[in-house]
């Protein structure tokens, strides 16, 4: 301990200038047999499980800028597998099995807390749909338990449930494995990790084309050159339509500004992570003592990092009508992710017409808890040139048949 204190000391009097980093910085190579566009959790993810379980190393990571500034660092932490329909709810929950031993897999703290997930139901037809799904999910082995007036109140205490309330709380679900995880150290671990298997991590370096002959992916242009790439898996996000227009292909999804905000720290109050569905407003605390609070999607097309102030006001009026004690907390400041939405409220995990170019995209507002399974699954798509079974009816093609996964009542605010 003497020698930990003395280190951190001595780093930071230095300006950290000593520390190692934790993942190596290089410049792309002429070529590779996967290129990963997008820094992300899930590029990173993706590019350390080609390296770990298919070995295949020689692979490397472009992100626009420094890793984590994208959706990755702009959200609100949330991890559970609480969904409906049997395909959302396999892959939703090996993300969740992945979480729980992320941090030892990694070597690196990625902060995981199973403080549990809490839904409030304030309608009759709102608890109807709870019970339905958490019939589903016990069907399908997830933990998830129905919650009287007075389990939640046990559950979350702050939580007003008087006679008078203007949205009168009837009930509600809970599953105890979900919690929250620190982003950016999601990201550093996947990075830290990826790099000491031998994949390249490239900062600051923007996709500008995708090159193709006779209907197959032969590399990529880029700020910092052309990249001869055998295979290219695209996941940026927000901007996955963007990239993948690159490459003459359209993906049937539209991107909107998903807003959050935090308050000034306070001590600890708050031990779960609660979601009001019905009024827009979900919330939880975070180590630092911080309220993060989220709410619905924003209403238009938009590429901007930043929500609409009305956003703001209707998610704090639902805050304080469930949590008055909170109304005198300040709010420090409030960002915004871009979430590439598509119709079904279901990611695209896949190939595409494009020979050798594979797209994950599509996640909408539950990106972040899906990183680890997501990962695992779209290495296995690219090194197999086929989906797991997992992944499978996360595919392109299920807007052309009609076999959609219609998860949007599943979203923890309404979409």
């Amino acid at each position: 301990m003497r020698y930990s204190f003395f280190s951190l000391a001595r780093n930071a009097l230095s300006g950290h200038r000593n520390w190692p980093r934790a993942w190596r910085t290089t410049g792309p190579k002429r070529a590779y047999d996967v290129v990963i566009v997008g820094g992300g959790g899930h590029g990173l993810a993706t590019a350390y499980y080609l390296a770990k379980n298919h070995g295949i190393r020689n692979v490397a990571v472009l992100e626009k800028g420094p890793l984590g500034l994208g959706n990755t660092g702009r959200n609100t932490t949330v991890v559970r597998s609480n969904y409906l329909w049997d395909d959302s709810a396999h892959l939703y929950e090996h993300a969740l099995k992945l979480w729980e031993g992320l941090s030892q897999e990694l070597n690196f703290n990625t902060m995981f807390s199973q403080r549990g997930v809490v839904n409030i139901a304030f309608t009759r037809h709102e608890l109807n749909e709870m019970e339905r799904r958490a019939s589903a999910m016990h069907l399908n082995g997830i933990d998830c338990e129905l919650l009287t007036p007075r389990e939640l109140q046990r559950w979350v205490p702050l939580l007003r449930l008087d006679a008078g309330s203007r949205y009168p709380v009837l009930g509600g679900v809970v599953q105890r494995r979900g919690g929250n995880a620190h982003h950016d150290a999601v990201a550093w671990g996947y990075a830290r990790a990826a790099s000491a298997l031998g994949v390249d991590i490239v900062e600051n370096c923007a996709v500008t084309g995708i090159q193709c002959e006779r209907g197959r992916v032969t590399g990529i242009e880029t700020s910092l050159g052309p990249i001869d790439a055998g295979r290219v898996g695209v996941a940026a996000a927000g901007h996955s339509s963007v990239v993948m227009a690159m490459a003459g292909v359209k993906l049937p999804i539209q991107s909107y500004p998903l807003q959050a905000l935090v308050s000034e720290p306070v001590k600890p109050v708050f031990h779960t992570v609660v979601m009001a569905g019905l009024v827009h407003v979900y919330l939880s605390q975070s180590d630092k003592g911080e309220l993060v609070i989220g709410a619905a999607r924003d209403g238009y097309v938009s590429y901007a990092q930043r929500g609409s102030f009305h956003f703001i006001e209707e998610q704090l009026r639902a805050l304080l009508e469930l949590f008055p004690v909170f109304s005198r907390l300040r709010m420090m400041r409030q960002w915004a992710g871009i979430v590439d939405c598509a119709p079904d409220a279901s990611p695209i995990i896949g190939k595409t017409p494009v020979e050798n170019l594979y797209v994950n995209c599509g996640w909408g507002t539950g990106g972040f808890k899906a990183t680890p399974g997501s990962g695992w699954v779209f290495a296995h798509t690219i090194a197999h040139d086929a989906p797991h079974a997992l992944n499978r009816n996360f595919s392109l093609g299920r807007f052309a048949t009609g076999r959609l996964i219609d998860e949007a009542a599943a979203a923890g605010v309404a979409h």
